[in-house]
């Protein structure tokens, strides 16, 4: 399984979100400090749960780090967050 799949995997079982896109955008980042060959560095998640309703911007991000704990400390460089509760815009 690639880095996407599992991220896209724990998202779904962690926050059963009503959408989620796991974007890969290492190519865009060739050249750059993290970057490896092959990809699987960079990642731009798009998420949308009702598991956010109540939270802010910080603790939402902090809840997809922490269940992303393993992959933050390993392959993944950078990760962008966009997570947003249904009816909220920005996602």
């Amino acid at each position: 399984m690639n880095t996407r799949d599992t991220i896209t995997e724990k998202l779904t079982e962690a926050f059963k979100p009503q959408s989620l896109n796991v974007v890969d955008e290492s190519h865009q980042h060739e050249g750059h400090a993290g970057h490896r060959p092959g990809g699987q560095t960079h990642f731009r998640v798009y998420i949308v749960s009702d598991a956010f309703k109540g939270k802010t911007r910080i603790d939402r991000h902090r809840m997809i780090n922490q269940i992303l704990s393993g992959e933050l400390a390993g392959s993944v460089h950078a990760l962008a967050i966009h997570a947003t509760v249904p009816g909220e815009g920005g996602a």
